[in-house]
């Protein structure tokens, strides 16, 4: 059962991730497989679908449409987690595309916080880029394409940040739990659990959610997809927008 995972991130842990994330890859034979789809590239573990292109400094992570109308709270999950507010469900853990981040430059900054107020997430900024198969032809969109503003209508125009999430220990025998592994993996709406979230004020509260799918341009739900992350360049959108205040959690 996930449990509330609260803890410091710790950049000991997270390097040490990264490293056995990449000799784990190394190790197994399996990883360069045929079932493979990339096997020139850098596989994190060979049961979750993440690699890291080291040379194009992107990571590229495996999953499905897992909803393709209505409100979300997030654009992307851990599968079996949160998808039934989430437009894609991923085949890997948080933790593991966290490493995979790091090991192509990417630095993490800090989740939403709402003590004394709000103070948005912070970290570099991360581009998502979608790519799926309809018949025989490869389509590609920005995850911004997918997720519509609830009030103008609008796709979302603002790129995300690498937050990092947190941790949590449990006390009765020490071990350390990842947050975002509950779901918290691409959020729009603000948790201070999130590994990637808006830069921007996005409440969390089922009655003023701001985003939904955008039903017209996501794939039916089921749709095999990878998503593209990369480092993105920063835009005065992505300094934060305070019109709107999001509700702290409970």
């Amino acid at each position: 059962m996930f449990q509330p995972r609260f803890l410091p991130q710790s950049q000991t842990f997270r390097l040490g991730t990264i490293l056995a994330g990449l000799a784990l890859a190394t190790l197994v034979p399996g990883t360069a497989a045929a079932s493979d789809p990339h096997p020139e590239l850098r596989r994190l573990s060979p049961a979750d679908a993440v690699w890291v292109d080291l040379a194009a400094s992107r990571v590229i992570v495996g999953g499905r449409i897992a909803l393709d109308d209505g409100p979300i709270e997030f654009f992307a999950c851990p599968k079996e987690t949160k998808e039934h507010e989430s437009i894609v469900a991923v085949d890997a853990p948080a933790r593991l595309v966290h490493a995979a981040l790091l090991a192509i430059g990417l630095q993490s900054g800090q989740p939403a916080s709402f003590a004394d107020g709000y103070t948005p997430a912070s970290g570099d900024p991360v581009a998502i880029e979608v790519i799926w198969q309809e018949g025989e032809t490869t389509r590609r969109a920005t995850a911004q394409e997918w997720v519509r503003d609830s009030r103008t209508g609008d796709q979302l125009d603002t790129h995300w940040v690498f937050a990092g999430s947190q941790f949590w220990k449990d006390p009765r025998d020490g071990t350390e739990y990842y947050q975002a592994d509950g779901g918290d993996l691409v959020c729009v709406s603000n948790f201070p659990t999130a590994m990637l979230d808006l830069p921007i004020a996005s409440s969390q509260a089922n009655e003023a959610l701001l985003f939904e799918a955008f039903a017209e341009r996501v794939p039916p739900s089921g749709t095999p997809v990878e998503l593209i992350l990369s480092r993105a360049q920063a835009r005065p959108a992505d300094a934060g927008d305070p019109a709107v205040t999001p509700q702290s959690p409970n």
